[in-house]
């Protein structure tokens, strides 16, 4: 289920694809996708340790309206900003992640964030390739991670609206 997770939410799809579509815009940019792995593994043990976090569904909906608007931008911020940004999206999304493995054994456990961190980082990875073929062969720039960066920011917009019941 922890391979599942990521893609089965289509939430944490479009912000894993993001995170990876970003990565090909900067220099050093796979810290940007590792950090939001690393952080969502933490984000996992703190609801696991019964730590609560406010409002974890609409931050993650806000993360990928904000990522797909900062890939849509002409110049985004630097990669360090990224990914502070990232990692601190990432301990929303891996507490969200935490919930479905809330009380299972270790070695549950252990597979559960094994498969969502191998996943995550297959996702951003494939989206990075993409995407870096994408500005490479179709216009040498990267206006082609502009328009992905409209679309996520779209999808960010309907998953914010549906998180708030508007």
């Amino acid at each position: 289920s922890g391979m599942a997770h990521p893609i089965i939410g289509i939430d944490h799809f479009a912000f894993v694809v993001a995170i990876g579509l970003l990565a090909v815009t900067k220099q050093r940019g796979f810290w940007i996708p590792i950090s939001f792995v690393l952080a969502a593994l933490a984000g996992t043990g703190i609801h696991l340790m019964g730590m609560n976090l406010p409002v974890p569904e609409v931050a993650i909906a806000l993360s990928v309206l904000i990522f797909g608007v900062l890939l849509a931008l002409p110049k985004s911020p630097n990669v360090w900003v990224m990914t502070g940004l990232s990692a601190i999206a990432g301990i929303f999304h891996g507490y969200a992640y935490g919930e479905s493995i809330v009380g299972a054994e270790m070695n549950a456990l252990f597979a559960y964030l094994l498969g969502f961190t191998a996943i995550q980082l297959a996702i951003a990875l494939g989206a990075y390739k993409v995407g870096k073929l994408a500005a490479e062969l179709v216009d040498r720039t990267p206006m082609s991670l502009r328009f992905a960066g409209f679309a996520i920011s779209g999808a960010g917009a309907a998953f914010m609206v549906s998180r708030l019941g508007l």
